[in-house]
């Protein structure tokens, strides 16, 4: 494996843990939206990643090529379990019961997700650098 397909490997993860960031993000700020244009409550969205695994022909066609493999997302889904209902029959989408169908986020664990996703964008970034600081050495010693 040479110094650009860390490269690649490295900015595939980047992409999909930036899209990862971007859901949480979505998730936390309508944590409170009780309606949305499709009707009910914000669903909490999750990201699919996914590594595409190759066979030993096909690592080496990849490796004769200079393709890399590495993580992408290959879908968005949203969660379906039920809203939570709170009591609150003076809220404008009250229920002819006075209850309000919350949106299914939790925003401890939507925190949690975020730091995961922070940590794991840091790492592919340290990647990178340590990836370049390694590619400059050798330069270096080739002077």
């Amino acid at each position: 494996m040479d110094i650009f397909t860390t490269f690649d490997i490295a900015a595939s993860a980047l992409k999909a843990q930036r899209t990862r960031l971007n859901t949480i993000s979505s998730n936390l700020a309508n944590a409170e939206t009780t309606s949305t244009p499709e009707g009910g409550p914000y669903k909490k969205k999750s990201v699919v990643f996914q590594s595409e695994p190759v066979s030993f022909q096909g690592h080496l066609t990849n490796s004769l090529n200079n393709q890399a493999e590495g993580v992408k997302v290959t879908k968005i889904i949203e969660d379906n379990t039920p809203p939570q209902k709170i009591y609150n029959p003076s809220h404008p989408d009250a229920d002819e019961t006075g209850y309000v169908a919350m949106p299914n986020v939790n925003v401890l664990k939507e925190t949690v997700d975020m730091m995961s996703a922070t940590r794991s964008y840091e790492a592919n970034t340290t990647i990178i650098k340590s990836a370049k600081r390694m590619a400059m050495k050798a330069l270096e010693i080739g002077r």
